[in-house]
């Protein structure tokens, strides 16, 4: 599986509890764009309507600018394809415990465009001071190692 893209924001502003895989709904002048690499979750997240779960805030510029259609919004609304058990388990654990569902990776899987989709807890201040302590302490042993 090649990596695409990563939301590293997500995983330092939310503690990740769960991991679920889930094909993306694409055009085809989407695929070719992600499979080169120029996709952003920075400031996306997921949203459970009507039982479907829909991408929002994902950014995917077009391939070819030039050639792009007048109506296309690189930031549309797009359709995630899971399974009727996984969507019934999503919408049972963001309703009991106020999750949020967040897009962490996307990837490719043969010839399939798919993205792994986190439940997250939103961190306070001090667990983001504590995250950031623990990245250093880790560098500092690292560091020293090497020498």
């Amino acid at each position: 599986m090649a990596e695409i893209a990563r939301n590293k924001r997500a995983y330092f502003d939310y503690e990740i509890l769960e991991k679920f895989e889930a094909g993306i709904e694409l055009l085809g002048l989407e695929v070719k764009s992600v499979k080169s690499g120029r996709v952003n979750l920075a400031s996306a997240y997921a949203v459970i309507k009507n039982n479907q779960v829909l991408l929002i805030g994902a950014d995917i510029p077009p391939y070819q600018p030039n050639n792009t259609p007048s109506d296309y919004d690189s930031q549309r609304t797009r359709k995630l394809l899971l399974t009727a058990d996984e969507i019934k388990a999503l919408i049972g654990k963001t309703k009991e415990s106020h999750l949020t569902i967040l897009p962490l990776r996307v990837y490719t899987k043969g010839r399939l465009v798919k993205i792994e989709l986190g439940l997250g807890k939103h961190k306070k201040k001090y667990d983001k001071r504590e995250s950031i302590k623990k990245r250093e302490a880790e560098r500092e042993i690292k560091r020293s190692l090497k020498k």
